[in-house]
C-alpha cells in the first residue's frame, strides 16, 4: 500500500488528489474495488452492532446504510424523506393495523431469501420485546406464548427497554403470505408509518440469530440485508465491513470500509492529510478553512435533524426545585455558542421541534430567552446558596462538547450558578444513577416527522430520562399518551405545545443549546456526497474514486 506524507500532499496540492489512491486489498479473481479507512471519534458506544443497544449519533454513521435497513427506508441523499426499503409499498387497514409487502428477491449476508418470517421475528418477544406489554394491554399473551431464552441468548435489559420506547402498543405482526406482512397495534397510532422507518426497526435474519451460540456472539457479527457485511468489530478499536455482491441495491462500489477509532481531532485531521484515512470525520468548524486551504481537500457537511442538549436530573438536591433549573436555562447565551464555537454553522432552533413536522411544527415557539436578570432572580427565588452542581461529560464524544461546556460553566457561574465539571470515560459512568448526578449532556434526534419521535420518544415514561430515573412529570406522560394514541391533529398539537411548556418551561427536563451539525473531510479525487445526517452512504451511484 502506497504511503503520502503530508509533505508531499501539499508540495504537490491539487494534484495530489488526483493521485491520492485509496488502499486496495490483493483480492481473487480481478476485484479491484478500493477500500477505504474512516477515521472516527467513536465506533460504538456498547460494543456492538445491534440497533436496540445503540441508540446513538455514532451508530447511526456506521448502521446506515452500509449495515442495517428497515421496510421503509430515508433518501439519505435528499432530505431523509421516507422512501421504500426492503418494503415496496404499504396501506393502512384501519387506524390500527398497516400491512407491507416485501421487496423479493432480497438476499442476507448468509445467503438467504428475505421472507416475511424473518420480519415477524425480528418484531418478536425473543428478539424485541422480552416480557414487556403492549401498553395497558395483557391480551398479547393470547397471541403468543414468552419464549424461555436458552442460555447466554437473554436480551440484555434495554433491548425490551428501547423497543417499547419506538413500539410502546405493538401487539404483534403476522405473516399474511410469504412477501407480506401486518403490524397490529394495541391502539390507534397515526405514526406507525414513521415508527417502521426510524432507527431500530431494521429486518434482521431469523436462521443467524437462531445459530448463533449467545446474544453477544450475535450482536457482534449480526446477519442482514445492507450492501456491506461484517467482517469484525474490535472492541473500542475498529469495524471493518466487506461487500454483500448479491445487495438487491446494487453491486456496492467498496471493496472494504473499515472504521477507525481516533479521538483526537489533530489525529483524524493529520491521517487525512497524510493518506493514511480517505474519510475524517466529526471535524469542528474552526478546522475547516485550515483544512480546505489545501486545494486537495473539502468538508462536506452542515445541520442535521439532531439538537444538542443539557439535561437535568430533578432527583438532584439542588435541581429538584425547578426553579434552579429555569435558571439554567436563562443563563445560556446560545447565539453566542453558535458563533463563537460554531462559526455560524449552525444555529438556536425552536426549542426540541423541526420544521419537517410539519402542521405539528409550533412556529411561535422559542427556547427560554437569555436573560441573566431573571436567572438570578429565580435563584433568589429559589433560596440557593451556592452549593455545587456536578456536570457529567465526557471527553468530546460530540463536536466541541468540551469548549461548550467550559463556555456554559461560565455563563452559569455569571449568574451565581456554582457547577463543576466532572469528566467521565464511559455513558454508564455518565448515566450512574446516585446523589451526584445532576446535569449532563445528550443530543436528541427526529427519528421521523412527528413529535412523538423526539420528545415523547426521549423525554416522555418510555423514554430514556424516565427509563434511568432522572426525570419525570405526570401531565406530560398523559400528553404523551395522548400524543401517541390521538388521530386528531389539532388536538395532538396542543397537546404537543403544552408538552414543551413542561418540559422546557415550567419543570425542565433539558434545555436545547443549538441544532447539531456534522462535517466530513475528505480528498476531492473521491466523488462523495454526504448525507443530511450522522450516516454515511456508500452505496451504489454515491462512489467514485
Amino acid at each position: 500500500m502506497s504511503k503520502f506524507t503530508r509533505r508531499t500532499i501539499l508540495k504537490s496540492g491539487g494534484a495530489a488528489a488526483s493521485t491520492l489512491l485509496l488502499p486496495r486489498f490483493a483480492i481473487a479473481q480481478g476485484d479491484n474495488r478500493p477500500s477505504v479507512t474512516i477515521a472516527v471519534q467513536k465506533v460504538t458506544n456498547a460494543n456492538v452492532l445491534d440497533v436496540l443497544r445503540e441508540q446513538s449519533n455514532v451508530g447511526e454513521r456506521v448502521f446506515f446504510s452500509s449495515i442495517w435497513e428497515g421496510l421503509i427506508s430515508k433518501n439519505w441523499r435528499g432530505n431523509l424523506e421516507a422512501v421504500p426499503g426492503l418494503g415496496t409499498e404499504w396501506r393502512r387497514i384501519d387506524d390500527q393495523t398497516v400491512e407491507v409487502k416485501l421487496r423479493q428477491g432480497v438476499k442476507f449476508h448468509n445467503g438467504d431469501e428475505l421472507t416475511a418470517d424473518d420480519v415477524v421475528f425480528t418484531f418478536s418477544r425473543e428478539r424485541m420485546f422480552g416480557e414487556s406489554e403492549a401498553k395497558n394491554r395483557s391480551t398479547i399473551k393470547a397471541f403468543e406464548k414468552i419464549p424461555t431464552p436458552r442460555p447466554g441468548k437473554e436480551l440484555p435489559p434495554d433491548v425490551p427497554a428501547v423497543a417499547r420506547r419506538i413500539w410502546p402498543d405493538l401487539v404483534r405482526v403476522d405473516a399474511v403470505d410469504k412477501y407480506t406482512v401486518r403490524f397490529y397495534n394495541a391502539t390507534p397510532d397515526v405514526t406507525i408509518e414513521g415508527r417502521l422507518s426510524r432507527y431500530g426497526s431494521d429486518i434482521m435474519n431469523r436462521r443467524a440469530w437462531e445459530e448463533s451460540a449467545s446474544y453477544l456472539d450475535w450482536a457482534r457479527k449480526p446477519v442482514t440485508t445492507g450492501p456491506y457485511k461484517v467482517v469484525e468489530l474490535k472492541p473500542d478499536v475498529s469495524l471493518t465491513l466487506e461487500a454483500h455482491d448479491e445487495y438487491w441495491g446494487g453491486r456496492p462500489p467498496l471493496k472494504r470500509i473499515r472504521f477507525l477509532e481516533v479521538p483526537e481531532v489533530a489525529s483524524r485531521i493529520n491521517g487525512l492529510l497524510s493518506g493514511e484515512y480517505q474519510f475524517a470525520c466529526d471535524i469542528p468548524p474552526d478546522q475547516i478553512a485550515g483544512i480546505e486551504k489545501n486545494s486537495a481537500f473539502e468538508v462536506q457537511g452542515g445541520t442535521i435533524q439532531n439538537h444538542r442538549l443539557t439535561v437535568f436530573d430533578k432527583n438532584h438536591a439542588v435541581l429538584a426545585n425547578p426553579l434552579v433549573r429555569r435558571a439554567f436555562t436563562h443563563a445560556i447565551d446560545r447565539q453566542a455558542i453558535v458563533d463563537s464555537l460554531w462559526a455560524g454553522r449552525t444555529r438556536v432552533p425552536k426549542g426540541l421541534q423541526w420544521e419537517f413536522y410539519g402542521d405539528m411544527f409550533n412556529a411561535d415557539w422559542n427556547v427560554p430567552a437569555y436573560d441573566p436578570k431573571l436567572a438570578q432572580d429565580l435563584l433568589k427565588q429559589a433560596n440557593y446558596k451556592g452549593d455545587p452542581i456536578p456536570y457529567r461529560l465526557l471527553n468530546n464524544y460530540y463536536t466541541n462538547q468540551v469548549a461548550t461546556a467550559q463556555v456554559l460553566v461560565e455563563m452559569w457561574k455569571s449568574v451565581g450558578l456554582n457547577v463543576q465539571i466532572e469528566t467521565k470515560e464511559n455513558w454508564s459512568q455518565i448515566m450512574e444513577r446516585g446523589p451526584a448526578r445532576a446535569v449532563r449532556d445528550w443530543s436528541n434526534s427526529a427519528a421521523f416527522n412527528d413529535p412523538v419521535s423526539s420528545l415523547v420518544a426521549q423525554h416522555g415514561p418510555n423514554g430514556q430520562q424516565q427509563q434511568i430515573g432522572e426525570w419525570t412529570n405526570a401531565e406530560l406522560n398523559k400528553l404523551s399518551e395522548f400524543l401517541e394514541t390521538s388521530t386528531d391533529r389539532a388536538a395532538r398539537k396542543k397537546a404537543f405545545r403544552r408538552m414543551l411548556e413542561i418540559a422546557e418551561r415550567e419543570d425542565p427536563a433539558y434545555t436545547v443549546l443549538h441544532q447539531n451539525a456534522t462535517f466530513t473531510a475528505k480528498p476531492k479525487s473521491i466523488k462523495w456526497k454526504a448525507a443530511p445526517a450522522f450516516a454515511m452512504d456508500f452505496r451504489a451511484g454515491n462512489f467514485e474514486a
